[in-house]
C-alpha cells in the first residue's frame, strides 16, 4: 500500500509542485523560474473571481445539501409506507455521471428560463443557482443514506426513554439524535465540502463559465488556463497547487471542528 500510495500520489504531487515553479509546455522542457507562476496566478482576476465563486457555492451547497438530506433521513426512518422506494429514488441521481447530469439540467433550466426570454448563461446569478440546484439534486440522496445509517444506529431505548421523560420532538432531536449522529455529520460535511470545491464536469456542462467566465469555478479555471492558453501551463500548474492546498486546509479544519464536536457530545 505504501508503494502504491507513493507511486500514484506522492511522486505525481512532487512533480506537480516542481512544475509549478517552471515554465514549460511538456515535462521534458521545463525551465525553473521560481515563484513567477504563483505571482501570475494571484494577479489573475479570473482566478480570483473563480476562487470567490467557488467559496460562495461551497458554503451554500454544504448547508442546503446536509440540511435537506438530514430531514429526509428523519422522515424516511419513521416507518412510513414506501420508504425503501423513496430511498432508492433519492439515491439514483448520484449514479449519473457529472457531464450527463450537467447537460440534463442545462436543458431543464434553459427550458424554464426560456419562458422568460433568457437562458442559464444570461446572468452569473442564474448559473450560480443552477449549479446549486444541480449539486443538491445529485448529492442529497447520497448524504441521506449516510444520515439514515446514523439514525438507525441510535438505540431505540434512548428515544423511548426521552418520550417517557416527557421530551418534545425538538428536544429529542437536539439532545439525543444530533449528538448520536455526529460521526455521520462529520462524513457528510467532509464529502459535500470536498465535492463542492472540486466540482468540474457539472460546471463545464452546465455553464462552461459563461457569461464571461463569471461562473467558472476553480477547477474549470485551472483547466482553461492549462489547456486553453498558449504558454500558460506553468501558471495552470501553480493554480492547481494553490487549489490543492486550499482544499486540504479547509478539509482539515472542518474535520478538526466536527470531530471536536463528536468528543464534546
Amino acid at each position: 500500500m505504501l508503494i502504491a500510495f507513493t507511486a500514484v500520489f506522492i511522486v505525481p504531487f512532487a512533480m506537480g509542485l516542481y512544475l509549478s515553479l517552471c515554465k514549460f509546455t511538456t515535462v521534458d522542457n521545463a525551465v525553473f523560474i521560481g515563484f513567477e507562476n504563483f505571482k501570475a496566478a494571484f494577479t489573475d482576476q479570473n482566478f480570483l473571481n473563480a476562487l470567490w465563486f467557488t467559496v460562495k457555492f461551497t458554503v451554500v451547497s454544504v448547508i442546503t445539501v446536509n440540511v435537506i438530506a438530514f430531514f429526509l433521513a428523519l422522515l424516511l426512518t419513521r416507518g412510513m409506507r414506501g420508504s425503501n422506494l423513496f430511498r432508492t429514488v433519492f439515491f439514483m441521481p448520484n449514479l449519473i455521471g457529472g457531464i450527463v447530469l450537467g447537460y440534463i439540467w442545462n436543458l431543464i433550466l434553459n427550458g424554464v428560463l426560456g419562458m422568460m426570454g433568457v437562458d442559464i448563461t444570461y446572468s452569473a446569478s442564474y448559473g450560480f443557482w443552477g449549479l446549486v440546484i444541480l449539486m443538491n439534486w445529485q448529492m442529497i440522496g447520497y448524504m441521506m443514506v449516510i444520515y439514515i445509517a446514523g439514525i438507525q444506529s441510535i438505540p431505540g431505548s434512548l428515544i423511548e426513554a426521552s418520550h417517557i421523560d416527557g421530551a418534545s420532538g425538538a428536544q429529542t432531536l437536539r439532545r439525543i439524535i444530533m449528538p448520536m449522529i455526529m460521526p455521520s455529520v462529520t462524513i457528510c460535511t467532509f464529502l459535500t465540502l470536498s465535492n463542492s470545491f472540486k466540482l468540474f464536469d457539472q460546471n463545464l456542462a452546465l455553464t462552461n463559465g459563461a457569461p464571461n467566465r463569471e461562473t467558472a469555478m476553480m477547477a474549470l479555471d485551472i483547466y482553461n488556463t492549462f489547456y486553453g492558453s498558449v504558454g500558460q501551463q506553468g501558471v495552470g500548474q501553480a493554480k492547481a497547487v494553490i487549489f490543492a492546498v486550499i482544499v486540504a486546509l479547509i478539509a482539515w479544519i472542518q474535520l478538526k471542528i466536527t470531530r471536536s464536536r463528536e468528543e464534546q457530545m
